[in-house]
């Protein structure tokens, strides 16, 4: 009887060690800020959303100094409601711009991220800011992914 408690026992203590240890996962996190900041499409992206935004508020100058040259009520208003539209178009193709951008410089990172996660036998890679302890940092190594694509 003492023996099968005991290979109970140790076949008990074999299973849990064996759980365990498929249990430890590898977890990498990455500073998504630091790579964008270290990305050169990521920064060109940037200058060209800052670009556009700089033609949207010259546009708005050049048509404040129009506005000022009418001289009658209702050319004014006219202008205004043409204006209005035509800011409104330019302000939508800015946001769908940046709107683009940001997808593709995020499905960039992602692609980059998930190479590395595979090269290093990660589980999984989450943002440094939901890793409180712990983990491996794998923002120089996407990075070096980015830039070598």
């Amino acid at each position: 009887m003492k023996k099968l408690k005991l290979m109970a026992l140790l076949l008990a203590t074999g299973l849990t060690i064996s759980i365990g240890s498929q249990a430890n996962a590898e977890v990498g996190f990455i500073n998504y800020q630091k790579v964008l900041e270290n990305y050169p499409a990521a920064q060109q992206a940037v200058k060209e959303i800052d670009s556009k935004s700089l033609e949207l508020q010259q546009y708005m100058v050049d048509k404040e100094k129009q506005y000022k040259s009418l001289d009658t009520p209702l050319k004014k208003q006219n202008f205004e409601a043409q204006t209005a539209q035509e800011f409104n178009a330019k302000q939508e193709a800015l946001f769908k711009l940046r709107q683009t951008k940001e997808a593709q410089i995020l499905n960039q990172v992602q692609t980059a991220a998930k190479a590395v996660m595979v090269t290093q036998k990660l589980d999984a890679v989450l943002s440094d800011q939901v890793v409180f302890v712990g983990g491996i940092d794998i923002t120089d190594l996407v990075i070096k992914k980015l830039k070598g694509n």
